[in-house]
């Protein structure tokens, strides 16, 4: 018998030696019949919450009752429905004004920054730094850039230089760029914001629908909106598609696997993948922009490292079911590692200026070698929004426990 979901979850943060007498207080069986569990794991370390038989069998049971596009309506509706419910976002809160600050504009190349904050809550405030072109077309194509768990001061969320690097280099594009924090990360982390909070990815998910309301506030394309991000990053992506269906392309990296969901708990703190009359895993909640723009993209040494055999096939039935399989495509890079690296800029760029009218020329060269040259890494401090000239608000709530969900 397997333990309820919510033990599950503590299953997956726990060394293997300790699995056992969990699991036996969890199941109440006695220790003397009860074998260890042994946890798999990625070549990276990346635990799976699935066995592969589990993952495989439940993808081809799938197939065989999703057979025509509405039935996959009707199942991406059920898994949009569990993913709010789970997260008590259904009904949605309120929409309070977004009250955007705007702190100093830089222009460089082809490009310019400029950082900044809006209340997704009142008083909770959502950081980051807005990317755009220096010549801004009427109604620009819009891309959110959630970024992942890299927590390291000098490899940090958004700062890190290969987040900067895709934001500056799709803004030269022709996209209008916004790139920011995850909860407790940046600079709210300061005033006490934790990321390790229960409540975590109902705010991340929250945080991401008003990103898109931010991004239409500044005159975005309402039909040409992205989400790319990787790792956790990627989560957000698929997460933040499959609720939105504001999101026209999607471009989850290194991060859709049939059998792990992220090792997090702002991926796996609400049970979003299952309940007692309900079970799904990422590879569905991904697909569930079908038949809109997707591109998976994975690596050979990390949790997507079965992406051709499995989940890219999985998903490319679901797209043909609406005669649509040229929209969804796999960039498998077998000896890359996990991160939004060169060889993954090189492979999201294209895809992004085909399906939102971009100029590729402006990153790439035609050789297919990026054309990154010129773009500023800026220093930590100079990506924040808050400073001498735009200082923390009165109104500013300082931690995840004082949050009013209206």
């Amino acid at each position: 018998m397997r333990p309820p979901f919510k033990h599950i979850l503590y299953l997956f943060f726990l060394p293997t030696i300790a699995v056992h007498s969990l699991l036996v207080s969890c199941t109440g069986e006695s220790s003397k019949t009860e074998k260890s569990v042994e946890i798999e794991k990625s070549k990276s370390g990346q635990i799976y919450q699935w066995s592969e038989v589990e993952g495989k069998d439940f993808l081809r049971q799938t197939r065989q009752y999703i057979t025509t596009p509405e039935a996959w309506k009707r199942r991406a509706n059920q898994i949009r429905t569990q993913i709010l419910q789970a997260t008590d976002l259904d009904p949605f809160p309120e929409k309070c004004p977004l009250n955007p600050i705007f702190g100093k504009k830089r222009i460089f190349d082809g490009y310019k920054v400029e950082n900044v904050a809006f209340e997704s809550l009142p008083g909770v405030y959502v950081t980051g730094s807005l990317y755009s072109p220096t010549e801004v077309k009427a109604m620009p194509p819009g891309i959110l850039s959630p970024h992942g768990h890299w927590p390291k001061i000098d490899d940090y969320g958004r700062y890190r230089p290969d987040v900067q690097k895709r934001c500056a280099a799709m803004a030269r594009m022709g996209a209008v760029v916004f790139s920011y924090d995850m909860v407790g990360y940046g600079q709210l982390a300061e005033l006490g914001w934790q990321h390790e909070h229960p409540e975590t990815m109902k705010l991340q998910i929250w945080n991401g629908i008003r990103a898109i309301d931010f991004l239409l506030s500044l005159g975005v394309n309402p039909q040409q909106i992205a989400c790319t991000g990787a790792s956790g990053g990627g989560t957000q992506t698929f997460q933040i598609a499959a609720v939105d269906p504001r999101i026209s392309v999607s471009v989850p990296v290194v991060m859709v696997s049939y059998r792990h969901f992220g090792g997090c708990v702002c991926e796996l703190g609400m049970p979003i993948h299952e309940n007692k009359d309900f079970k799904t895993n990422n590879v569905e909640i991904a697909a569930c922009i079908a038949p809109n723009p997707l591109l998976l993209v994975s690596v050979g040494t990390d949790a997507t490292e079965s992406t051709p055999e499995v989940e890219y096939p999985f998903i490319k039935y679901i797209y043909g079911l609406f005669g649509a399989s040229g929209m969804v495509e796999n960039a498998h890079l077998p000896n890359d590692q996990h991160g939004y690296d060169y060889n993954k800029r090189a492979a999201v760029y294209p895809f992004l200026a085909k399906h939102l009218s971009l100029d590729l020329s402006k990153a790439m060269d035609p050789d297919g070698t990026l054309n990154e040259q010129g773009i500023v890494i800026e220093k930590i401090e100079d990506l924040y929004t808050f400073d001498e000239n735009n200082p923390f608000p009165d109104n500013i709530v300082r931690n995840n426990n004082d949050i009013v969900w209206e």
